[in-house]
């Protein structure tokens, strides 16, 4: 696939989960995978990627001339940075910025043209209005902060957040003015259509993440495998001139290389 630069998420090299201190210190609750980056680059950059997407926890494990060294060694560019916090706290959200922060100072330390960012809690009591307000708000400033920083700032709607599918799509995207970074498996898990929310939503995205859904057992696939095809999603990409970064991902895999070997055989075809 000549179209995009092709970027792989190194998530799946490890058991996903974030540093226990979080438990009792918001300002350490990062993402993190627990396993081997310096061999995931390497197996990412042998499939045939140019990039790589790194957990916040994953990326500040590093300082930046040892990433930058990891990094050409394999010939990759470090495309994103993913970081996430629950943005609708008022107490802790000064704490959960500061986090995030630290991520967007280490990825402009190693160059990195993004910033990805989940979130948005359930409350233990159900979803308030205004915990949409809050969310918006907080985006905008994730926005601002990674702006001061040369980054594009990017929202990931995900799974077990107020953010799920196409409905609550349409409502935060007018509440913020940060971009969409759509996951197509989280997005056909939560009932949307991926393709057609690219097409809806085309002039908010700037970076992607692709993956394969499989909806019986529920799991995440290679590209193409499951129940959601992937080339209608290829074709709004396409047909809305999206131009970027492409990353492909998966949230776990038994064989990690041979995941991302398996979707760089779909992107060759696409």
């Amino acid at each position: 696939m000549s179209d995009w630069k092709l970027a792989y998420q190194a998530n799946c090299w490890g058991e996903l989960g974030g540093n226990a201190e979080g438990v009792t210190s918001i300002t350490q609750l990062s993402y993190r995978t627990f396993g081997d980056m310096d061999r995931a680059c390497a197996e990412i950059a042998a499939a045939g990627y140019t990039g790589v997407e790194l957990f916040d926890g994953n990326l500040l494990d590093y300082d930046a001339a040892d990433f930058r060294t990891l990094l050409a060694n394999n010939g990759l560019t470090l495309v994103a940075a993913y970081s996430g916090a629950n943005f609708i706290f008022d107490e802790i959200l000064p704490d959960e910025l500061a986090r995030i922060t630290r991520a967007a100072d280490r990825a402009e330390e190693l160059d990195a043209p993004h910033l990805v960012v989940g979130g948005g809690a359930k409350r233990f009591d159900g979803v308030r209005t205004t915990d949409y307000d809050k969310l918006g708000a907080a985006l905008d400033r994730v926005k601002e902060l990674a702006e001061d920083r040369g980054l594009k700032a990017h929202y990931h709607p995900h799974l077990s957040t107020i953010v799920e599918g196409p409905k609550e799509v349409r409502r935060i995207f007018d509440l913020t003015s940060i971009d969409f970074c759509p996951d197509t498996a989280h997005l056909a898990a939560a009932g949307g259509d991926p393709a057609q929310m690219i097409r809806e939503h085309a002039k908010r995205i700037s970076y992607i993440h692709l993956k394969g859904f499989q909806k019986d057992p529920f799991a995440f696939t290679p590209l193409d495998r499951g129940d959601v095809p992937t080339d209608p999603i290829i074709a709004a990409m396409r047909d809305t001139n999206f131009a970027g970064w492409v990353c492909t991902e998966l949230d776990a895999w038994n064989d990690p290389a041979a995941g991302a070997r398996a979707s760089m055989d779909y992107l060759n075809q696409a």
